[in-house]
């Protein structure tokens, strides 16, 4: 018998004639990433008059409404999903009023953003408090310093028809409060926002991912931390469980968050349901990279093309990642 060295063995496989040219390598691809498929996460802050850089992820700013519009139009232009908000108030108190104020920044944002591009992008409207609360968590506290949960809901209701009414086309609860999914139905549906979706952030992780959005948001807790309400690392099926508990109160599509350190969790709930799945790239992925590429130890734009491709391969349909538009442009 030939070895396989020798070549000459008709029924040796050899991967690799497939690899031999870009031309073959993309036609054979099993994993794609479109534009499309990547949502770009915005911060927009009240009170300042230029883009303030944001220390911990080089590149992205708080922006102003004008240069939330500019960056806006930029995304349309490179043809990616949409923008999620994230608002920072000049104020804050302990309900987080500003969250569902006509005049709060991003209610104000969504209203000039939808004015500006109608449908050209989605406009998905992050949901949560702890931008905007004194204390930085994500409901009201109570005088112990427990987050309460049900009163909590009520607020999350109010914001989603103030978000709902200043123009964006879905609504994504974060703060991972029991039941928040089946108020915030509810609440737009009685205010005949029928047609608005939920993305419901049903598996949101108390990660260690998240501290440069944490200066990006300006939502540090001020007091413990969120692990008695975002999920525990070590668990798996408790995503299932949470993510089948979001859809039976009428959610209509589902993210995992962080992407990368969970990429079984995207994988296993992607398998589980047949609705659209989201994974965030979060800030801290975004900034390991960008370090260790502002250090010389990796080619950057192929990490960057290469853990989104990774995402979209565990089974994400989007990506929410604050390089959405930089790798738009790179797969065009």
């Amino acid at each position: 018998m030939t070895s396989p060295q020798g070549g000459s063995n008709p029924g040796f496989a050899r991967g690799r004639r497939l690899r031999s040219t870009p031309a073959l390598r993309r036609l054979t691809a099993q994993t794609r990433v479109a534009p499309a498929d990547l949502v770009l996460p915005v911060f927009v802050k009240e009170g300042i008059d230029r883009p303030q850089p944001i220390g911990a992820m080089p590149g992205v700013v708080q922006h102003t409404l004008d240069s939330l519009r500019k960056a806006a139009h930029e995304a349309a232009d490179a043809g990616i999903g949409g923008l999620i908000l994230f608002g920072i108030p000049a104020e804050k108190d302990e309900a987080g009023s500003q969250a569902d104020a006509a005049d709060g920044i991003v209610n104000v944002a969504l209203r000039q953003l939808r004015a500006d591009l109608g449908d050209e992008l989605v406009l998905v409207a992050d949901l949560c408090l702890c931008e905007y609360t004194s204390h930085g968590h994500c409901g009201l506290v109570t005088p112990a310093g427990v987050v309460d949960n049900d009163p909590t809901l009520d607020r999350y209701a109010a914001v989603a028809i103030a978000q709902a009414q200043a123009g964006a086309h879905v609504i994504a609860p974060s703060g991972m409060m029991d039941g928040q999914v089946a108020a915030i139905r509810r609440a737009l549906d009685g205010a005949a926002f029928t047609e608005t979706p939920i993305l419901a952030y049903a598996a949101k992780y108390a990660s260690g991912f998240y501290g440069p959005f944490r200066e990006a948001a300006e939502g540090a807790p001020q007091f413990g931390d969120r692990s008695t309400y975002q999920m525990d690392p070590p668990n798996a099926d408790e995503a299932l469980r949470e993510v089948a508990q979001d859809l039976a109160e009428g959610a209509d599509a589902v993210m995992v968050k962080p992407a990368l350190p969970y990429l079984d969790v995207v994988a296993r709930v992607a398998d589980a349901v047949d609705v659209p799945v989201s994974a965030y790239q979060v800030s801290g992925e975004y900034a390991m990279v960008e370090a260790a590429a502002a250090n010389g130890w990796i080619d950057r734009e192929r990490a960057i093309l290469e853990t989104i491709t990774a995402i979209r391969r565990a089974g994400a349909g989007q990506v929410l990642t604050y390089w959405a538009v930089e790798a738009a442009r790179l797969l065009r």
